[in-house]
């Protein structure tokens, strides 16, 4: 046999190997098995990467709700708020109308406990709610505080002098309370020199500034402790102000009468719920002997500065405010206005 004729059969073997391989599909049999884990690999990382976007731009949504409803329930708060001081400084006006004495009777010095916002609105055949939910989740809570019922730390200073009679009258205090003298004396002297601004000595120029709250008379030389027993008896006003006898604790008019001790604080104040002082002569009578100390520079009957505090709980949070007012006839006007944020606690009105 021929050499040629052997090669055919071969030659046709290799023709029909090829014929097979340029087939549709033997292709895909052939590739190797990493490339189909890498289209599975690359699959899942733009699945991921979808979702990652995905979350954070619903991140960001949500974000932004939250922050508008913060901003809605600070807005809402802030007017509510501004509403019932208006109100609270309408009542000390009427007050004001009717005359006599300030008490503890009278209708300022009843406390507004905890109510529903819409029970307010019902009342008022005009407003119409926009949201009921809202007014139904919205508490609002006030008390007015007469500031003349404590001792103005103010009286301490008499021109450019510390004061004897207001002196002696924190001195019994601090007795009553068992606070060191000398803080008392630093409280004085450093006062003198912080309203001493024309001085030009060496120690007035070394004063503290002048404080203008009760938490910033640590700068005159109080204790955080001396400061935090003292805090319910005393006050911080702009001006000298006498004690209202009808509205002062037991402490406060022990401390403000020289000739009382502390029974005879607590008769005064338990006369005077049954009827109250009209004069300064009503309550004179009463202490008897010591009458001649009672005298209109540093007692009085009324009262000019008070304190209005408001509590406005929307849903879950608590926000305060502390306004300090000035009633001259009647004209109420604002001095300070602080506010408060307590996030989610629900403590009661301090």
């Amino acid at each position: 046999m021929r050499p040629s004729a052997r090669r055919q059969p071969r030659c046709a073997e290799r023709r029909e190997s090829r014929a097979r391989l340029t087939q549709p599909g033997a292709a895909a049999v052939s590739q190797p098995a990493y490339q189909t884990g890498a289209a599975l690999l690359m699959a899942m990382l733009t699945v991921a990467l979808v979702a990652s976007l995905a979350a954070g731009a619903l991140w960001q949504q949500w974000r932004s709700v939250e922050v508008e409803t913060a901003e809605r329930a600070r807005v809402q708060s802030r007017w509510l708020l501004l509403g019932a001081l208006d109100w609270a400084r309408l009542i000390l006006r009427e007050d004001a109308r009717s005359g006599g004495a300030d008490h503890l009777a009278e209708p300022w010095a009843v406390p507004l406990e905890e109510a529903r916002l819409s029970t307010f609105l019902a009342t008022d055949k005009t407003t119409t709610l926009e949201n009921d939910d809202s007014a139904a989740q919205t508490f609002l809570s006030g008390l007015i505080t007469d500031l003349q019922a404590r001792l103005n730390v103010t009286n301490l200073v008499d021109g450019n002098k510390v004061s004897e009679p207001t002196q002696q009258a924190f001195a019994k205090l601090f007795e009553q309370l068992g606070l060191p003298p000398s803080e008392l004396s630093a409280l004085a002297e450093n006062l003198r020199l912080a309203q001493d601004s024309s001085a030009d000595n060496s120690a007035a120029q070394q004063a503290s500034l002048l404080p203008q709250r009760v938490d910033q008379l640590v700068w005159l030389g109080l204790s955080p402790r001396s400061l935090a027993l003292l805090r319910p008896y005393i006050t911080l006003l702009p001006v000298r102000t006498p004690v209202n006898l009808n509205t002062a604790s037991a402490t406060v008019l022990y401390a403000c009468i020289p000739a009382l001790d502390m029974a005879g604080a607590q008769r005064l104040v338990s006369a005077r719920q049954s009827s109250h002082f009209r004069t300064l002569a009503d309550a004179a009578a009463l202490i008897g002997q010591g009458s001649r100390a009672l005298n209109e520079s540093q007692h009085s009957i009324s009262t000019r500065f008070f304190e209005i505090q408001g509590r406005l709980r929307l849903d879950q949070s608590v926000v305060e405010e502390r306004s300090v007012v000035q009633r001259d006839g009647l004209s109420v006007k604002t001095l300070w206005r602080e506010r408060g944020n307590q996030g989610r606690q629900n403590s009661p009105l301090q």
